[in-house]
């Protein structure tokens, strides 16, 4: 990202996440407050670049949805954009509240971009102590949409503005009443491929450098085959050269054994690891639309010996 510039993958990802709340069914995540965190003009403007968009992203389905631009709609969010940020969050959450009954108490959002978790739960205020980091213009964008959508800043919400890719500090956490004590559980999904696997393994390790054991980890990554696998409809290559183009390039993917080796060297062990067909498995099966998971991409929970 550049510097003063909120991130455009954070607003594309609660696009995504607003489309699927008001048009798909059934739900794989539900986030009904997405909406509220984006302008109808720029969900408008998203939606036309979309939907005129068909012939970069498939030039064979925009002559067969030709003049039914709702379907063209329906096509590119489902087959490109929706399917990774629907259900890494969904996985997340479910991975989440079960680490809460485990004794979570402290919940870290690493490039939190326009999440909603703490909005719609309400009820974890006096629970669960919930720490957003992000670059400081995207989280100051997002300071601005919770104003305009007047909603109510909990307790339990805390705002840690951070480059964390490039510098991560406790301090800035611990400023913000963060306990080094207590059992912490981070979400690090979205990031990954932006950072070189050295930035990586060195965020992983300071972020658990300090806490308990049963602090854990959900992360999304791409594994070996990301600069190879065109995808369906091309979409893995078309994800890259629009991460290109955005000025956010992906950077880089893991095998399975590179990224178990990296959060071993941090105390962590997989617990859980979902490839691309137990996730499509998981989230994606029995529909009758176009949703489906994304080659290459992988969700792994990891937890400190």
């Amino acid at each position: 990202m550049k510097q003063n510039e909120y991130s455009l993958t954070s607003l594309v990802a609660a696009f995504s996440r607003s489309y699927h709340s008001r048009n798909d069914t059934p739900k794989i995540f539900d986030d009904i407050l997405a909406k509220d965190l984006i302008s109808e003009e720029e969900y408008k403007n998203i939606s036309e670049n979309m939907i005129k968009g068909i012939q970069f992203f498939n030039k064979e389905m925009g002559e067969k949805l030709y003049e039914k631009p709702k379907e063209i709609l329906k096509w590119v969010t489902q087959i490109q954009l929706s399917p990774t940020p629907l259900s890494r969050s969904a996985f997340c959450e479910n991975v989440l509240l079960h680490e809460m009954n485990l004794g979570v108490k402290q919940y870290v959002i690493l490039g939190a971009g326009l999440d909603t978790f703490c909005f719609r739960h309400p009820e974890l205020e006096n629970v669960l102590e919930i720490f957003e980091i992000d670059h400081p213009a995207t989280q100051e964008f997002k300071k601005k949409r919770l104003e305009i959508a007047q909603f109510n800043i909990l307790s339990n919400l805390h705002f840690v503005p951070m480059d964390f890719t490039h510098t991560f500090s406790h301090q800035f956490l611990v400023n913000e009443g963060f306990n080094n004590k207590a059992k912490t559980f981070f979400s690090l999904l979205g990031v990954s491929y932006y950072l070189t696997k050295e930035e990586i393994e060195r965020l992983i390790n300071n972020l658990f450098a300090h806490l308990p054991e049963g602090s854990s980890i959900v992360i999304d990554y791409a594994d070996e085959n990301l600069f190879k696998e065109k995808g369906m409809f091309n979409r893995v290559e078309n994800m890259l050269y629009m991460a290109s183009v955005s000025g956010e390039p992906m950077k880089s993917c893991f095998s399975f054994r590179e990224i178990e080796s990296m959060l071993e060297k941090s105390g962590l062990l997989i617990y859980e690891h979902l490839t691309p067909t137990a996730i499509n498995e998981s989230y994606f099966s029995n529909r009758t639309d176009y949703l489906s998971a994304f080659e290459t991409i992988h969700y792994i929970h990891a937890v400190k010996k």
